[in-house]
């Protein structure tokens, strides 16, 4: 196992969310409930946790065209399969897998 902490970063475009203007809007995070947000998870994720501290550490921003930019911190415990037969002499490699389910 390895613990990590991950600054997630998605964009996307969203058409119902395309408003006149030049400039984009910075959403507090606790609107993220009323937004389509896609469903991304970590492959093999054995614990993980969003970051809280005062207030949950979400992004949202939101650009005139409808693009969205969505941010987060996770930290994630995450299973990896090691090969020790060569220890102490050996070399691991762990990945981070992300996927997503899109509507």
């Amino acid at each position: 196992d390895y613990t990590a902490t991950i600054f997630l970063r998605q964009r996307w475009t969203d058409e119902r969310l395309c408003f006149d203007g030049n400039k984009s809007l910075s959403l507090d995070g606790r609107l993220v409930e009323m937004l389509w947000v896609p469903d991304t998870f970590i492959v093999d994720s054995k614990k993980s946790f969003l970051h809280d501290i005062t207030v949950e550490n979400r992004l949202i921003r939101i650009y005139p065209n409808g693009t969205v930019l969505y941010a987060l911190r996770i930290t994630a415990t995450v299973a990896c399969s090691m090969d020790l037969t060569k220890y102490p002499m050996d070399k691991q490699t762990c990945t981070l897998q992300l996927e997503s389910c899109k509507k």
